[in-house]
């Protein structure tokens, strides 16, 4: 890939999002969030981007700890090609090993799943800390519930093949948790991937709009779930997606980080110096 001539500006601007590691709390934000220590499992090392983004936009005043490796996406698309058990069992073990770190290293208050593909790990994390006390949430899981408590027809909309299987089986389980039938619709655009791959990110989210649009003109739903962290960046697009689109738009940005804010705030952690 050929870089634009953009240096400067790139790397301003991605320290302004991301920051740098300190130890001691965030020195700006939401006074019940400053001092909370939030360990974020992403599953690549490119979507740190967008869960820390996202993370200090509905989470302002915590401590973001990020892991992610790119070699797991590589890993669960080889094996989604290969029609081998995706996730793989290799990746799961990955994620168990990056949550406990983070409790380790840096005794952080809770842990977030962020990769959709991955979110078959959750039960495994969630033993591997259940000694610790400290909390596991999955990041789509809210996004799924509040899609079965909304009900009616469900539209939920992938970007990328490996995502598909896991969303659709955590929006089962999730409604059958609830004790609710649900009746979804899955609908994949790999050319919308495509776009966001190249950087295009206007495009991604033009895709994503066009879609809405469309089905939204046929048929009347309950809600449409967008499966990945990676379209949260629609709203940057269409602020007020709800709005607009004549539905309930639920991506895992705005639920998953929600349910986070309320697992944080009702700790009473002293402040990490």
């Amino acid at each position: 890939m050929t870089l634009p001539d953009i240096g400067l500006p790139l790397f301003r601007d991605y320290l302004r999002v991301t920051g740098v590691a300190h130890t001691g709390p965030e020195r700006l934000g939401d006074p019940a969030l400053i001092g909370k220590r939030l360990g974020v499992i992403n599953g690549s090392s490119w979507v740190t981007l967008w869960s820390s983004y996202f993370g200090r936009r509905f989470l302002p005043g915590a401590h973001l700890i990020n892991v992610g490796n790119e070699a797991v996406q590589v890993n669960f698309m080889d094996a989604y090609h290969r029609g081998l058990a995706c996730p793989p069992q290799a990746n799961i073990d990955a994620f168990v090993r990056y949550a406990r770190d983070l409790v380790a290293l840096a005794q952080v208050d809770a842990v977030l799943i962020t990769c959709s593909t991955m979110n078959r790990a959750y039960t495994d994390v969630q033993a591997a800390l259940g000694s610790t006390g400290v909390p596991v949430i999955q990041i789509d899981q809210p996004m799924m519930q509040r899609a079965a408590t909304l009900g009616g027809t469900i539209l939920v909309i992938a970007t990328h093949g490996p995502t598909v299987s896991s969303t659709q089986a955590l929006l089962r389980e999730t409604a059958q948790a609830l004790g609710r039938d649900v009746s979804f619709e899955g609908l994949t655009l790999e050319s919308a991937w495509h776009r966001l791959a190249e950087g295009d990110v206007e495009g991604h989210n033009r895709i994503l709009a066009e879609a809405i649009h469309a089905r939204v003109g046929r048929q009347p739903l309950g809600s449409v779930v967008l499966a990945q962290l990676s379209m949260a960046v629609l709203l940057l697009s269409h602020p007020d997606p709800s709005a607009e689109f004549g539905v309930p738009i639920l991506t895992s940005a705005e639920c998953g980080y929600g349910r986070v804010r309320e697992v944080l705030i009702s700790q009473s952690n002293p402040l990490k110096l």
